[in-house]
């Protein structure tokens, strides 16, 4: 069987995208695996499905699924990459799409002036069951013993779930050493992505994300968002913040608690091909 696919990417966080909606299919995790793999495969940190929706007033529906074949119900950079899939596939004329995924819905919006695309994150969470995280109690900072280090962070839900470290200097964080320890560890009983973040001044922060299921990326929305959500209710930030990623950067904007988090950037289709799957796969 031969499956058209984009290559895409949001500031370096590539994708696969897929569109499934004449075609049913049901990918494995080890499909997933190999498609994502770099060197038996085309390569990504994640794969996009678009999908045909059953709910009224939704557009699409919208999965993930990890390098490592596990399924997220959120990732910013996809979701960038999703909606300039649709639009160029002419899928939909629309510039604001309501799109359905694991968490529920969200809203994307196409931006004709140079193609960026804004999308509304929801509202984040923070009591232990929405993150989910063992504590027993929500607290400002959380506190951890990992390995040899005692960690503090905050922890919250965009969707999925984070744990954002603040450090001195983004260059020499931790990430792969210690962010794979603290995605791991009982504290999450899902996983969580980490977050290392520098601020620069309140209108302005570096980050570096431990993704889980992907490892280190050079970009990743969720995580950009939690860590200025994150700043904000510390005190440290503006309501308007520019991230800088490793791939680029990336606005995000929050207003507190109920508003949405809105984030805003890039996306970009690098090639487009066709995957051989045997019926066996």
């Amino acid at each position: 069987m031969k499956f058209p696919f984009s290559k895409m990417h949001g500031l370096g966080n590539d994708f696969v995208v897929f569109n499934f909606i004449e075609r049913s299919f049901d990918m494995s995790p080890e499909l997933a695996r190999q498609i994502a793999d770099r060197h038996l495969g085309v390569g990504c940190d994640q794969i996009l499905i678009v999908e045909k929706s059953s709910r009224s007033g939704i557009d699409f529906k919208y999965r993930i699924l990890n390098s490592d074949g596990s399924e997220v119900a959120q990732c910013g950079n996809g979701a960038r990459c999703f909606a300039s899939f649709v639009h160029d596939e002419g899928l939909s004329n629309k510039n604001i799409l309501h799109v359905e995924t694991l968490n529920g819905e969200i809203v994307l919006e196409r931006n004709q002036d140079d193609g960026s695309v804004t999308v509304n994150m929801g509202v984040p969470q923070f009591s232990p069951a929405a993150i989910p995280i063992t504590a027993e109690k929500e607290q400002d900072v959380y506190k951890l013993e990992v390995g040899a280090d005692s960690l503090e962070f905050y922890a919250m839900s965009i969707g999925n779930p984070h744990a954002v470290i603040c450090v001195k200097d983004i260059s020499q964080a931790p990430v792969l050493s210690l962010g794979p320890m603290l995605e791991k560890h009982p504290f999450f009983p899902e996983r969580a992505n980490i977050g290392f973040m520098q601020i620069i001044d309140r209108d302005t922060i570096t980050l570096r994300v431990f993704e889980r299921g992907v490892g280190e990326t050079s970009a990743c929305g969720s995580g950009a968002c939690a860590a200025v959500v994150c700043g904000i209710r510390a005190g440290d930030l503006n309501q308007q913040v520019r991230v800088i990623l490793p791939g680029g950067h990336l606005d995000i904007q929050w207003q507190g608690t109920p508003s949405p988090v809105m984030m805003t950037g890039p996306s970009s289709t690098v090639f487009k091909g066709e995957l051989f799957v045997e019926k066996s796969a």
